[in-house]
């Protein structure tokens, strides 16, 4: 990503609707899991450090973070979210079968290669345990975000769980999420890509207001999206299990 955008999340992401909305999500989908406090944890790209929060709030203490830039380590090192090393998700820097838990949200869509990267993924996984993944959703939502992320691609559902399975995974659950804000974001997207504008990120066009309003239509969604499974959303979600 490019460095202003760390430091918008690093200054956000305790209270934005959609940071706040996600830790929500995945904290009881990992709960659900049945994994132990003491269990080695890998995120990988933690960013500003969102997920290293969650976890440590959830009680695990054996966490580690993974991510390439120093800009990113750097914030997280600030916050005493833990440790974090530096590593490429094509090449991960840990043993295979060290962890019990692999977090790798919104991270594969950054590398050019993400079918190595989903091969790490399962390399570095123990067998019988979960890997929690997410990507943004549907080509015709490509906007700013996308650009000043470094994206290189947004997935459809069926494409994404045949490289999921390519890697050695098994997908146990699946569904799109934010999907109550997929019209809105796609029109500010379209407005975004003729309006001259000053932001550094997407999380910027927020204010008390609407991140009270929107805190409550996303909590809305991460409560119902699981069960109701729509074809359509901002975001994949996928909880896969390596075989074992």
């Amino acid at each position: 990503m490019h460095e202003s955008v760390y430091a918008v999340d690093a200054s956000l992401e305790r209270y934005h609707w959609w940071y706040v909305g996600r830790r929500k999500l995945f904290g009881k989908l990992i709960a659900r899991m049945g994994v132990v406090p003491d269990a080695p944890i890998l995120d990988i790209g933690t960013s500003s450090g969102t997920n290293l929060r969650m976890l440590r709030e959830m009680g695990f203490s054996d966490v580690t973070g993974l991510d390439f830039s120093e800009e990113a380590i750097r914030f997280c090192v600030q916050n005493g979210l833990g440790t974090v090393r530096r590593g490429d998700i094509t090449a991960m820097p840990f043993a295979d079968q060290t962890f019990s838990l692999v977090l790798a949200t919104d991270i594969i869509e950054h590398v050019d290669d993400d079918a190595r990267a989903l091969t790490e993924v399962a390399r570095v996984l123990q067998p019988g345990r979960s890997a929690l993944i997410t990507v943004p959703a549907f080509p015709a939502l490509w906007g700013f975000q996308d650009d000043v992320s470094l994206h290189k691609r947004r997935y459809r559902m069926a494409p994404l769980l045949e490289r999921v399975r390519a890697a050695g995974l098994e997908p146990r659950e699946h569904f799109h999420f934010n999907y109550l804000l997929f019209g809105p974001i796609w029109s500010v997207r379209q407005i975004m890509k003729v309006w001259r504008h000053s932001y550094r990120s997407e999380s910027e066009l927020n204010s008390p207001l609407a991140n009270r309003v929107l805190s409550k239509i996303f909590n809305l969604d991460v409560l119902t999206a699981p069960r109701l499974g729509p074809p359509f959303g901002v975001s994949i979600l996928v909880v896969a299990r390596k075989p074992g």
